[in-house]
């Protein structure tokens, strides 16, 4: 089986509780402290095996091995790729299973990392992520008072749109939201704008 480690708990004795993300559900693994174990940390993409307990609802990770990405020794973007996997952790907090829609997106994700900025490559990402779910508001009206936006706009958490003068934020010229909402394209976007809206996604997916 592979899967995606979301989150890491430290628990007694160096053992582990690590949270996974496979192709359609989610795992709460428990992972005893061993010399002989494969290095993990959020965000690894692993292979791995587990093994049910008569003495816990958690099963037992075992038999793990990392599958590592061509950039994994790219500070830069393995930092960017972490705090975009810590957040699926919290998005998907007391829920099990789910589509591999989830899953594919990752993998895809982490091809498109090799050449694209990590930044712009994620944000993509999540702009599928929020078609996906029904939350990508291309109907251009201000979540606040309800108007249709007509030329500049501002986003919020979760790319909400609304009027700057509703929420006092950065303001974006509608056309270019608009080539990012409906074409997935940043491509017009700089990078002083790429990093405003990378800090709207780390607010939560």
């Amino acid at each position: 089986m592979q899967g995606y480690i979301l989150d890491i708990k430290p628990v007694k004795d160096d053992d582990l509780i690590v949270i996974i993300l496979t192709e359609n559900r989610i795992y709460t693994t428990y992972r005893f402290y061993g010399a002989r174990h494969s290095n993990i940390n959020i965000g690894y993409k692993i292979d791995f095996e587990l093994e049910g307990s008569l003495k816990s609802d958690i099963s037992r990770l075992r038999d793990v091995m990392q599958l590592n990405y061509q950039w994994i020794l790219n500070p830069q973007k393995m930092y960017a790729w972490q705090r975009f996997i810590k957040l699926f952790n919290s998005h998907f907090r007391d829920i099990e299973e789910i589509d591999e829609f989830y899953f594919n997106l990752l993998n895809e994700l982490v091809h498109m990392m090799i050449k694209q900025n990590e930044k712009r490559a994620i944000l993509q990402a999540y702009l599928k992520l929020l078609e996906y779910e029904g939350r990508l508001h291309t109907d251009y009206t201000c979540f606040l008072c309800d108007i249709e936006i007509e030329d500049k706009i501002s986003l919020v958490r979760s790319f909400l749109p609304a009027h700057p003068q509703c929420t006092f934020s950065k303001v974006f010229s509608i056309d270019k939201i608009k080539e990012m909402f409906e074409e997935n394209s940043l491509i017009n976007f700089t990078d002083e704008e790429i990093d405003y809206l990378w800090n709207i996604l780390l607010q939560g997916l």
